[in-house]
This record gives structure tokens, sequence and C-alpha cells, in this order.
């Protein structure tokens, strides 16, 4: 039976754009923009998973670093 949801952390990479990578299992991707992450991340899930195995939403955990100076 599949699971109802996978979960990826996101972040904003240095360089630019965003990074995917699931938690529990071996996907990671990136994109320019976070629609195109939307995107890769459903065709790396379709890819990843059997039909049958395939979980039915993709949750992102948006992870953001933010330094205040004291």
């Amino acid at each position: 039976m599949a699971a109802s949801e996978i979960v990826f952390a996101v972040d904003e990479a240095p360089e630019g754009g965003y990074t995917a990578r699931a938690l529990g299992h071996p996907i990671f991707t990136q994109a320019d923009s976070l629609p195109e992450l939307r995107a890769v991340l459903q065709d790396a899930v379709r890819c990843h998973f059997e039909e049958t195995d395939r979980p039915r939403v993709i949750r992102l955990h948006l992870v953001k670093d933010e330094v205040i100076p004291v």
C-alpha cells in the first residue's frame, strides 16, 4: 500500500534556485524557481515509485536560514 504523502526539505541554494531532498527516500533534485521545482518533483516522484506504490501528495517543507545581526 502506498504512503499518503512524501515530504521534501527544500532549501534555497547558495548559487540561486532551490534544492529538495526527500525525507526517507533517495530522491534529490534542484530547480531555478519554486514553480519549476514543483514540476521536477512531480516527475522525480513518478520516476522513483511504481504507480501502485506512489504517494498521493508531495509536501514541501521550506527551510530558510536567516542571519540577524546583534
